[in-house]
Formats: structure tokens, sequence, C-alpha cells
């Protein structure tokens, strides 16, 4: 039977993430619809024929299965609420109650499909824990066109990628020094700069770092990130989840004031040491190499190519099974309340039970 896909997204870094999706789903022959809830994700999907407008489209589309790279979604409309992230686990900063943010359940999903063991883990307790949603690991649609990965140094000028979270305490693009240092390491000739920035970094920032360009620093205004991370010799970030894609490829990182010592890494905290850490990263040291492949075993072990295609089987399976064994979704009244406000559309219709079609 054909099904009636909806990509749910609010930021324009999910269309990396929706985009292999999108081209699995065509290619079975079923149907897919795009919706973005806030203005960015709506301006970047202007290029798109189809995508949904309103909310009331999307209540229309009667969607079987919503792919959701948000933290919520309408419980109001129907379909398999599906989590399948915006980001690999970071690990910026664990909550008050020392839980990083990306295993907190807002009772919203049916099923999360995880990226590898270092999330699967979690999340599979967390099912035991809430019994109303199902957890399966199926890799990140998003790292799909990484592979198969091409890790030989090229042999021009070190090209070196630049990419900053936007939590501004995390951020190394709101750091004087650091801009500082890249602007004095530009004019060297030494290395070639790409940089860029989370869409939520104010404009100011962002035009600040523009203003560094030259013929060895561009600035990219983009979230399609993939083809600059094959095209790049090392990654200059802070906690930016991008660590976690870049790191796939087996190429070094040099993070600044990362929160947590982790061993792949290459840690630096002052701007002045940049340059020594950058030629240290550029040597591809032996033992780094070697901490970062237990890492990957861990994040994301599938090297295939092919987890968009294990994410929408996992769908389409689990929208057919029996789930009459699970607890209904929580009431969870203030945050479908916050839904509705948001989208300005009010009803008391919600789905408690995760959505299920009969074969």
């Amino acid at each position: 039977m054909p099904y009636k896909f909806l990509i749910y997204i609010s930021y324009s870094y999910a269309l990396p993430i929706g985009n292999p999706l999108e081209k699995e789903i065509l290619s079975r022959g079923d149907t897919v619809m795009w919706y973005s809830d806030l203005k960015d994700g709506k301006e970047a999907l202007k290029g798109k024929a189809n995508v949904l407008s309103t909310i009331q489209d999307v209540v229309a589309y009667k969607p079987d299965i919503v792919l959701t790279a948000t933290n919520d979604v309408p419980d109001f409309i129907t379909g398999l609420k599906v989590q399948i992230f915006h980001g690999f686990l970071a690990q910026k900063r664990p909550s008050k109650k020392h839980i990083f943010s990306e295993f907190r359940i807002r009772g919203f999903f049916d099923l999360y499909c995880t990226q590898g063991p270092s999330t699967t883990s979690i999340f599979k307790q967390l099912e035991k824990k809430h019994k109303h949603f199902k957890v399966t690991e199926t890799g990140w649609s998003k790292v799909d066109p990484l592979f198969p990965i091409s890790n030989q140094k090229s042999n021009h000028k070190p090209k070196i990628l630049i990419a900053s979270t936007f939590t501004e305490r995390l951020s190394l693009a709101f750091d004087e020094t650091v801009f500082n240092e890249i602007k004095k390491l530009s004019l060297t000739d030494k290395y070639t700069f790409d940089m860029v920035l989370h869409p939520k970094i104010p404009d100011d920032i962002k035009n600040k770092w523009k203003s560094l360009e030259n013929a060895n620093f561009t600035y990219h205004n983009t979230t399609n990130l993939i083809p600059i991370f094959q095209h790049s010799d090392i990654l200059f970030a802070d906690t930016t989840s991008a660590i976690q894609e870049f790191l796939l490829q087996k190429k070094p990182v040099v993070s600044f004031k990362h929160t947590f010592n982790h061993d792949y890494l290459i840690h630096v905290d002052k701007a002045a040491q940049l340059e020594e850490m950058f030629n240290y990263a550029l040597s591809y040291p032996e033992d780094l190499i070697k901490k970062i492949d237990p890492f990957i075993k861990n994040l994301h072990p599938y090297q295939d190519g092919k987890s968009s295609k294990r994410v929408i089987e996992t769908c389409i399976s689990y929208l057919h099974e029996d789930k009459s064994h699970l607890k209904n979704k929580p009431i969870n009244l203030i945050r479908k309340y916050k839904i509705r406000k948001r989208l300005g559309y009010f009803t008391w219709k919600s789905y408690s039970k995760p959505y299920t079609i009969k074969k």
C-alpha cells in the first residue's frame, strides 16, 4: 500500500536530515510533504514544491508517518510520530538532573530511530521506564551522503573548517581572541579556512566573521555541511554536534574550551595556541586516530549510507504492529497548549496512542 509521509521541521539545518529520507520515500513510490512551524524552516523550504504552508493543510493531509527533526510535534495530527533527531549527542552540558537534553522525554513520540549504541542504550532504558514508545537503532539519515568515506589527505594548502554552536558561553564565534587569531592566521597564507555558523547565531556575529573573507578565508551560509566536511583536512570547533559528524571521517578535531575532556579531541583553551594545535592536528597523529575508532563505533557504526532506508522500513513495519500493550502518552496539558498557541490552531483532538494501520 502507498504511504503518506510528513517531514516536520523548525529550522533550516533540518533539510540535510530530511533530504535523504525524502529521496528514499520517493524511490519507494510513496508520497512525502514537508512542513515547518518556524520562519527559518519555511524560508529554507521555498525551493521545494512539496510543502504544506499551514497547519490546517497538515491536518487535512492526514499523514500516515510523521518524521520529526524537532523536540516536539503536534499531537492532534494523524500519523505515527517518529523522532529522527536534529543532531548527534553533542554532550555540551548536562541538565540540573545530570541528564543530557537529548534524552529528555517530552511525551510526543511513538518511535525513536536512534543513531547508534551511545543513544540507543539510554533510550532503551527510557523505553522500559515510560512504556509508551518504541526504540529502534537505524543510524542517522543526515550522514548517508558522507559514505563511502574517502579519507585521503589532499596535497593542497591545508584546509581547516571552522564550525560553532549558537549558545554564547559555549561558542567560539563570540570569542574576540579567537576572531583575532583566525584573522591573523588567514593572512599568513599557510592555511585555507572555511567557516559555517549555526543558523541561530545573531546576524551581527555572522557579519563580523564574514568581514574576514579573503583569499584564504571563506564564509559559507549553508546547512549542507557534508560537501565541506569532505574537502576539509581538520575541523576547529567548540561543542557543536558538527564535531561528531566530522569525526565519522576519522579526521582530527581541535576543540575550543569543550565542556568535557574527550580523548578523541585535541583540546585548546587559549587562542594563542591555535596555530600549534592546528599543525599537530594536520599531522594526523596515529594515537589520536586510534581513539576516534571506538568513539565512532559507539556513536554511529553504520558505514553503508543506508540509514534512511532503515528508518523508512522501520517506520512502515511499526505502523502496522500491534501496540495495544503500550501505555497512553502523558497528558502534557501545558506542552500541548504551547504547541497550539505557537501554531494558532486550537483543538481538543489528541492522539494518545501510537498511530496504527492494520494490514
